[in-house]
C-alpha cells in the first residue's frame, strides 16, 4: 500500500533545516508531528520526601536539558542558592550549553562529556572526593546508576520530573498510513490512549531495540525499524520504505 501520511510521535522540529521536512518534500508525504508524552516537573515536597537536600552536594550530573531546568525551577521553589562553586558534570557538548541559560559559563567548574554516560565517567572519575547529585526524570537508564555505583563515588539521585502520558483523545478518529515511535513510552501512550487500538493497515516505524520490544509485546507488527547499517536514522528507514511502498 502507498504511503500519504505520516505521525510522528515527537514535536514539530523547531528549524527548518529538519530531515522530516525534506523527506516530505521529496516523497511527497504528508508528515505530521504529536507529542505521545510529555514532561511535568515534580513538587518541592516530592524532593523532601525523597530526602533529598541540595545542601548536601557538591556537584551536580546533568545528562538533559530538562534535568537542567527542573534542577534549577526547584532551587528556586526551595530557596536554595546554588554556590558558585559548584561543580558541573554535563554529558554533551548540546547539555553544557544549555547550562548558560543559568549560570554565568565562563566562571564555573563545568566538565563536559563527548556524548554517552560513559564519556562522562572517565571525567567524574578524576573527582572521585565530591558529592555528586544526579537530577534525573522516573524514566532512567539502568546502565547510569550502576556506572556510578560500580565507580564507588559517593551519589544520590533526584527524581525531579516525570514522563507522562498525553492526551490525544482527539486523534481517534485520525489515521495515519505510518505511526512513528521513539520510546516504550511512547507505545504505551498509544493504548492508554485508545486501549482498543488495531492497526489493521497502519504500517508503524520504532526506533531501537526496546521500543521494537515494547511494539511487539503491545501485539503490533514492526514494518519499519531503525536504526541499521543500511539506515542509521529514521528518516533514511522511512525513506528507503516509501520508495519501495509508492512504487507499486
Amino acid at each position: 500500500m502507498k504511503v500519504k501520511t505520516i505521525l510522528v510521535s515527537q514535536p514539530k522540529p523547531t528549524t527548518e533545516r529538519s530531515p522530516y521536512f525534506d523527506l516530505s518534500d521529496k516523497q511527497k508525504v504528508k508528515i505530521d508531528f504529536r507529542s505521545f508524552i510529555h514532561v511535568e516537573g515534580v513538587e518541592s515536597k516530592e524532593v523532601r520526601a525523597q530526602k533529598i537536600d541540595f545542601n548536601n552536594f557538591t556537584a551536580v550530573i546533568f545528562t538533559s536539558r530538562k534535568a537542567i531546568d527542573n534542577y534549577f525551577r526547584l532551587a528556586e521553589k526551595m530557596r536554595y542558592a546554588v554556590p558558585d562553586d559548584m561543580r558541573y558534570f554535563c554529558q554533551s557538548e548540546a547539555v553544557s550549553f544549555y547550562l548558560q541559560n543559568y549560570v554565568v559559563y565562563r566562571k564555573r567548574k563545568i566538565y563536559v562529556g563527548t556524548r554517552t554516560f560513559d564519556d562522562l565517567i572517565k571525567l567524574i572519575k578524576k573527582h572521585k572526593t565530591e558529592t555528586f547529585l544526579l537530577p534525573s526524570s522516573d524514566k532512567l537508564k539502568p546502565s547510569i546508576p550502576k556506572a556510578l555505583d560500580e565507580l564507588g563515588v559517593k551519589w544520590s539521585r533526584a527524581t525531579l520530573f516525570k514522563t507522562v502520558v498525553s492526551d490525544l483523545s482527539d486523534l481517534e478518529d485520525v489515521f495515519y498510513d505510518i505511526l512513528v515511535f521513539f520510546s516504550p513510552s511512547g507505545i504505551k501512550s498509544l493504548f492508554e490512549n485508545f486501549p482498543n487500538y488495531e492497526q489493521k493497515k497502519t504500517r508503524i516505524a520504532v526506533f531501537g531495540n526496546t521500543t521494537v520490544k515494547a511494539a511487539e509485546e503491545a501485539g503490533l507488527v514492526v514494518n519499519i525499524a531503525a536504526p541499521s547499517k543500511e539506515t542509521p536514522s529514521m528518516t533514511m528507514a522511512l525513506n528507503n520504505y516509501i520508495q519501495k511502498a509508492n512504487k507499486k
